[in-house]
């Protein structure tokens, strides 16, 4: 049961992933965190968010813009050890709590209010700032692109520049966190058998999500995106306020 539930929560995230870019995170974590235990479902995140980069970034290439990607690279680079650091303190029911409220007010009021005019602030210390908080939601559990997606989404960027940022944000932070992993023993042998499985998994459902990517325009992608935020923070409340309304009562 523990492996069909790997397969499928792997199968989900990587056509949402496929599709739109980030998210992988939200979608399996909304099906592993009832049967995993964290340190392994964080794991299993960042490998399989990791993969589904690596065949997006082969399906779906939209160059490679080094200025417009380096402040976002250079915050999530600082943020990874940061998360590093705050893993072992912090109460992850609050932080899922708190994140995902956060997701479900403010998303669903962008997406209400199509005709709002993008944000003209914060420049490149605005991309960096999202890139470190990127950084930390990394090494916490995968969730490297929920913040600089939702930043590129104010900022009013069009989709394919969204894509390129994001996709290669992900690929280049994923890949830093995993390598973090194994240098701080967070991967252990007996993980390696629910690898083979995420993997195979989450292949054909990423090459559709991608192939469906083509076929989208401007406003439907920021639908999309904007309506996968609401659903990972109802996600994120739906694992962590139960136990935080648990030690309120």
């Amino acid at each position: 049961m523990e492996y069909l539930i790997i397969a499928l929560g792997a199968a989900l995230a990587g056509f949402v992933q496929g599709l739109s870019g980030f998210a992988f995170g939200m979608v399996a974590m909304s099906l592993w965190a009832w049967t995993l235990e964290p340190r392994m479902a964080a794991v299993l995140t960042v490998f399989g968010s990791l993969t589904g980069q690596l065949i997006a970034a082969v399906r779906v290439r939209r160059g490679f813009d080094v200025a417009a990607l380096a402040p976002f690279i250079a915050g999530g680079l600082a943020g990874i050890p940061l998360g590093m650091l705050l893993l072992p303190y912090l109460d992850m029911a609050s932080f899922k709590t708190a994140i995902g409220a956060f997701l479900v007010l403010w998303c669903p009021a962008m997406l209400m209010a199509r005709r709002l005019p993008p944000l003209r602030w914060g420049g490149r210390s605005g991309d960096a700032g999202a890139g470190l908080i990127g950084g930390v939601m990394s090494a916490i559990g995968g969730f490297s692109g929920t913040v600089p997606t939702l930043w590129c989404t104010l900022r009013g960027y069009q989709k394919d520049r969204q894509r390129a940022i994001i996709q290669n944000f992900n690929l280049t932070i994923l890949a830093v966190t995993m390598a973090v992993y194994l240098i701080a023993g967070n991967v252990t042998v007996e993980m390696l058998p629910r690898f083979a499985v995420v993997a195979p998994a989450m292949l054909i459902p990423t090459l559709i999500g991608a192939k469906v990517y083509h076929r989208i325009d401007e406003a439907r992608f920021r639908a999309i995106v904007l309506t996968l935020l609401t659903v990972s923070g109802v996600m994120m409340l739906a694992s962590g306020l139960p136990t935080v309304l648990g030690r309120i009562g």
